[in-house]
């Protein structure tokens, strides 16, 4: 009645103003920050800063006017970015257990629900963790089976490079092959040729989902997913693309439940289904076939889009570099000669060490860390952070800490040698993040590349196409990849 004599006495426009003069004050009251919170940039009222574009590069500006712990609202979530060596350590390392959880991302709480091994949390998590981080160490008869696996692929990768006879190609289609094919060999126990249309199909969608989770339709269908849900855009495509890869690998599941024998895991499908069966009565273990899916599209597609990004940033360092290549193929040449390398070489292969230290440092693949949530009220640099907070840590600014880093704006692989010339692994090396949950795929990730690089190696000098200069730029979506470039595999 007060509402209706109120609109009487105003006109259309007072009335309306006082409306959103209204909201403006609830949305103030509501989102406004406790004391003693990291400062930032001021946030539009609703939208927050959802127009503001934090991303690796932009974020030193951020940092510069902020400091090195600064926070944005994304709709009307609080988020904090973390940067520097100190702040991010201890965010991973030394707060771990207070910043171990993920948040709940509305895109990707959609297809997950809580599942698999990147959004899930507590006990469940811990053991799904587990279980994975426990099977990709020890396939099969361990080590050797993973360097079978490894060394098989690589041969079929040289046959492919060999088809070229030595004329300048693109390599992400035949290296994104062949890294699929030994994580495919892991998870589903089976590899595809080279030229299969339907395999190479996913691989483009799991890419294109991968770089587009970087872009700023996650931002948005995060900040207000009730409206996205609804919208077209890129957004629906990082859906769709995830929901075919999922059905895809559920097939293979469906096949391996028809043929599974408890006493003879073949991979780990089979190994998961025996777990399971282990676990029916520890339903909060979370071990179902949902959740297999779900873990293996983490394995899958984390497992193929990083290492496949690194192997080629590896080989553009090496034709940009010849000196460092033929470096590297000395050492090769010296501890392994012609036979297959093993990562028992690696130990005394100091320099090939370092180049691949180097390369995962400086090539930065993930730039911006994936999120995590603040599971208690805690301190942070002398900022107040409460539960709940959405945290992300800058990893750039890890892996080129003036403080930390000789020369970090230069492809240097002394960074990770003493003075004497051995192998040193260096506190803020950070390229897999680190902490408890740190890339569950990181053992695999250094056999492939030192395996597959040492093969390649004994196989091909590389050098750019004839008068060509290779270029060091790069193309960001979640991760970091070169932009497409051609090289000569020349046979040895």
């Amino acid at each position: 009645m007060i509402l209706y004599s109120l609109y009487e006495w105003l006109d259309f426009k007072s009335f309306l103003f006082l409306i959103c003069l209204l909201l403006l004050l609830i949305d103030l009251i509501r989102h406004k920050n406790p004391a003693n919170f990291p400062p930032g940039p001021w946030p539009l009222p609703i939208l927050g800063n959802v127009f503001t574009d934090v991303n690796y590069k932009t974020v030193d500006q951020l940092i510069e006017k902020y400091g090195n712990i600064f926070s944005v609202r994304n709709g009307s979530d609080k988020i904090v970015y973390v940067s520097g060596f100190k702040m991010v350590k201890d965010v991973l390392i030394t707060q771990g257990e207070t910043f171990i959880d993920r948040p709940v991302l509305p895109l990707f709480d959609t297809l997950y629900k809580g599942r698999g091994l990147s959004f899930n949390n507590g006990y469940s998590w811990r053991k799904q963790q587990q279980f994975s981080m426990s099977h990709l160490k020890n396939f099969g008869e361990g080590r050797k089976t993973l360097e079978e696996h490894i060394q098989r692929e690589c041969y079929f990768l040289c046959g492919a490079f060999k088809e070229e006879q030595g004329c300048p190609f693109n390599p992400l289609v035949k290296i994104n092959n062949a890294v699929a094919n030994v994580i495919g060999s892991l998870v589903f126990g089976h590899r595809y040729e080279y030229d299969d249309v339907d395999f190479q199909k996913r691989l483009q969608m799991s890419a294109e989902s991968v770089f587009l989770t970087g872009s700023v339709w996650n931002q948005l269908y995060d900040a207000f997913p009730g409206i996205m849900k609804w919208l077209p855009g890129p957004h629906q495509t990082i859906i769709s693309n995830y929901q075919e890869l999922a059905n895809f690998l559920k097939e293979k599941v469906e096949q391996h439940r028809q043929e599974w024998d408890s006493n003879n895991p073949r991979d780990y499908i089979d190994a998961y289904l025996t777990e399971t069966e282990k676990r029916k009565n520890d339903t909060e273990a979370g071990f179902n076939i949902d959740s297999l899916v779900w873990c293996m599209v983490d394995l899958f597609e984390g497992g193929t889009e990083t290492t496949t990004n690194t192997l080629r940033w590896a080989l553009l360092y090496m034709i940009k570099y010849p000196d460092i290549q033929e470096k590297v193929r000395a050492e090769i040449d010296q501890v392994i000669g012609s036979r297959p390398p093993i990562m028992f070489d690696k130990a005394n292969m100091h320099y090939t060490n370092a180049f691949i230290h180097e390369v995962l440092r400086k090539a930065n693949l993930v730039p911006l860390n994936m999120a995590r949530a603040a599971r208690k009220d805690t301190i942070l640099g002398g900022y107040f952070i409460p539960k709940g907070t959405v945290m992300i840590t800058n990893l750039t600014s890890v892996l080129y800490d003036k403080h930390e880093w000789e020369t970090p704006d230069t492809f240097n692989p002394g960074h990770f040698l003493d003075s004497e010339g051995q192998f040193c692994r260096r506190n803020a090396f950070f390229a897999f993040s680190a902490g408890k949950r740190q890339c569950p795929g990181e053992h695999l990730a250094h056999m492939e590349l030192f395996i597959l690089l040492a093969i390649l190696l004994q196989t091909f000098r590389f050098s750019p196409p004839p008068g060509e200069e290779p270029s060091l730029e790069s193309q960001v979506g979640f991760t970091q990849a070169p932009l497409p470039y051609k090289l000569c595999a020349h046979p040895r």
